[in-house]
């Protein structure tokens, strides 16, 4: 399993930004488990991979390959996976986010399903969101407790939205959260590294795609 030699490259310079936040208590206090880890992969969907949306995420496509080798490594250890969709049903009132965005992706529309190259197997858990935490109005904390996780490895998009508000809440629950520098996208780079500073400084260990690998073998 290679990975993109230049969103390497780009992962470590960005560890580099985010390190000031870090101190070494948090180095040291949280540290990485496989065993009691679950990978969530958030909203990898064609509505902001497939070149032809409207809200294609350019630089998401870069994280993929990053992404499926996180996923095959938890496969191979028969460790937990969450896939996450955000699509609202048909009836479903929008609320805020409907009123910030005024527009909203909704269930059965083809773009709402996860793209091909990082579809779920029959059995794993693919989880149905309409706010940006995928906690909110979701059996999330309840489905990984069972498991017994206690910590969240964070993959997907958009770093600054979705990804960063689930580790903010996940951190309130309780849960140990990491995520992963070279497998989250935004929409810039600078939305992606103010993510990542923040959630450095206060909810979540950021860490590359080669340390987890590492650490899971």
């Amino acid at each position: 399993m290679v990975l993109s030699s230049g969103l390497t490259e780009k992962a470590r310079e960005w560890k580099e930004l985010v390190r000031p936040y870090l101190s070494e208590h948090r180095n040291s206090a949280h540290r990485f488990s496989p065993k009691e880890s679950a990978l969530l992969v958030m909203d990898m969907q064609r509505y902001f991979l497939d070149s032809h949306s409207h809200a294609h995420i350019p630089s998401s496509g870069a994280i993929v390959g990053n992404v499926q080798n996180l996923i095959a490594e938890y496969r191979r250890k028969s460790s937990p996976i969450v896939f996450t969709r955000h699509a609202l049903l048909p009836e479903e009132n929008p609320g805020a986010m409907g009123r910030w965005w005024a527009d909203n992706i909704r269930e059965g529309d083809p773009l709402s399903q996860i793209a091909p190259a990082l579809e779920p197997l029959h059995g794993e858990t693919v989880l149905r969101k309409s706010k940006y935490s995928a906690f909110a109005g979701t059996d999330l904390e309840e489905r990984l407790l069972r498991q017994g996780v206690s910590q969240i490895l964070i993959t997907g998009v958009m770093t600054h939205l979705c990804c960063e508000t689930t580790a903010r809440d996940a951190f309130m629950r309780d849960f140990d959260v990491f995520i992963v520098i070279d497998g989250t996208a935004s929409k810039t780079e600078d939305l992606h590294v103010a993510a990542l500073m923040t959630l450095a400084d206060g909810f979540a260990i950021p860490v590359t795609t080669e340390e987890v690998l590492r650490w899971m073998r």
